[in-house]
């Protein structure tokens, strides 16, 4: 078995779990069916939490050189302004939302991949595969039209939201279509009313009209374009575009240039679990939701990043397959649920019909806005950094303050948790850091003690969450719990 594990998709998504898994030493193979890469923006957000893991692969540093940072979200009605989001007080070493597009996400990615020897093979498909309890039997078609089976340990969907892995499981994609069409286009322009570091949302009676701002002369438009008519919406042309901003924006504003468009529907969907067997679901192929607060792309790199430490330990017989494999579902299902509620309520409090509730809506997000105790949760809400794993079989005991599942904050001048060549948990602490990592070579490794837990032994999962804590001295109290995860050996 030439490569250990099969990734079905070359999107950022799949490329973070080929990348993951190549710097853990897991052989890879990573396919994509379309011929050439993504040339689009396609989705231009990454959040603070993404940019915090995906330091761990040391890549976070080019996507900011590459990307536009956004510190405010403002939110205006009628012309006036109903509230200022500040993102620069989120608890994180990136304080911002970097608008960046997609196909310099994948870029990075891929150079960073390549590095490790491993290129995405694009025009090969996948047709089938049959599973077993030793392994994945997949039948691929290359560019050529040659066809071949093949052998893997795993297989990863990560082939956005018309899977073919989901399809060939017979999963349901359960949800629903909201009821109104979309467009969305990159342009250049002049007279934006706020400096390119401020997003704007205008809310209009007749559909909302987003502004993500990607450089000083270029941003990233979103509206609405009515009720869907049951037809594909078509994406509206650049002059189109102007008249829609015209009405409902705030005036002033002029498109220079036109990059991308594109026109959608909004599904809420989600598949019932994210594995079967030895096949996991990733990213869109798992769920899809509204593009309102651009997680979409962000979620599903967390995804990637949750599995592959995870699959790396029990590939490298580290770790038992069904404690750490079965935690994935558990971790990652709700919170893609929560995504998928969040940006559905942000997209039905920005169409309301109603004048009655228009108004209402501009008073109450006005007030609670307001209030800083509200900003700091939604700014963590929608920056990731409030994501956690509070329910996680892989959760011990916790006699400290924080609550295990909870995420570690990044600590100022070391390495990230989880970075280097191993996935290993790191216990930090003093002496008794040392006899638990003594205890668990191979699973654990020795960290300083956290800032203001220094009289504490903190377990910390390679993707940077609290697995447990507790009096340094009392190290054995964690010793159930990895006894559990690690592999018989």
């Amino acid at each position: 078995m030439e490569h250990q594990v099969l990734v079905a998709g070359a999107g950022p998504v799949g490329l973070t779990m080929a990348l993951e898994l190549a710097r853990y030493g897991i052989a890879v193979r990573i396919i994509d069916r379309i011929a050439d890469a993504e040339h689009s923006s396609r989705a231009v957000a990454v959040w603070p939490r993404t940019l915090e893991l995906l330091d761990r692969c040391g890549v976070s540093g080019e996507l900011v050189a590459r990307g536009n940072k956004v510190t405010v979200a403002n939110i205006l009605s009628g012309g006036k302004a109903v509230a200022s989001i500040s993102l620069e007080k989120i608890p994180s070493p990136y304080p911002f939302v970097l608008m960046v597009p997609q196909y310099e996400t994948e870029a990075v990615l891929r150079d960073r991949l390549a590095e490790y020897g491993v290129v995405p093979q694009r025009g090969v498909e996948l047709l089938a595969f049959d599973q077993d309890e030793a392994g994945v039997s997949a039948r691929l078609r290359a560019a050529d039209g040659t066809e071949s089976t093949e052998r893997f340990s795993w297989l990863v969907a990560c082939d956005g939201a018309h899977s073919v892995v989901r399809h060939l499981l017979g999963l349901d994609f359960k949800g629903d279509t909201l009821g109104l069409d979309w467009t969305q286009g990159d342009f250049h322009l002049s007279g934006y009313p706020f400096p390119s570091t401020q997003m704007a949302v205008f809310y209009h009676a007749d559909g909302p009209l987003l502004f993500f701002p990607m450089a000083p002369d270029r941003a990233r438009v979103i509206t609405s374009l009515g009720p869907a008519t049951g037809s594909p919406p078509a994406a509206l042309d650049q002059q189109a575009f102007q008249k829609l901003i015209e009405a409902r924006g705030p005036g002033g504003i002029t498109l220079t240039g036109t990059v991308w468009t594109s026109a959608f529907h909004i599904n809420e969907r989600q598949v019932d679990s994210y594995r079967s067997g030895r096949v996991f679901l990733a990213g869109d192929a798992a769920h899809i939701h509204s593009p309102a607060g651009g997680q979409g792309m962000n979620t599903g790199i967390q995804d990637a990043v949750n599995l592959a430490w995870k699959l790396a330990q029990v590939s490298l017989g580290k770790a038992t397959g069904a404690a750490m494999l079965d935690s994935y579902d558990a971790e990652r299902r709700p919170v893609g649920a929560q995504v998928i509620e969040a940006s559905g309520r942000m997209t039905r409090m920005a169409t309301l019909s109603s004048t009655t509730l228009q108004h209402l809506r501009d008073v109450m997000v006005h007030l609670l806005l307001g209030v800083p105790p509200v900003q700091r949760a939604l700014t963590g809400l929608m920056s990731e950094v409030s994501v956690g794993y509070p329910e996680s079989p892989l959760n011990g005991p916790s006699l400290g303050g924080a609550k295990p599942g909870s995420r570690v904050p990044p600590v100022a001048g070391a390495p990230p948790f989880g970075s280097g060549r191993a996935p290993l948990f790191a216990a930090c602490g003093g002496a008794g850091a040392a006899c638990l990592a003594a205890r668990f070579a191979g699973l654990v490794e020795v960290r300083q003690p956290l800032p203001g837990s220094e009289d504490l032994l903190s377990l910390v999962r390679p993707d940077g969450y609290l697995a447990a804590q507790g009096p340094d001295d009392d190290w054995i109290l964690m010793v159930p719990l990895l006894a559990r995860l690690q592999a018989a050996g």
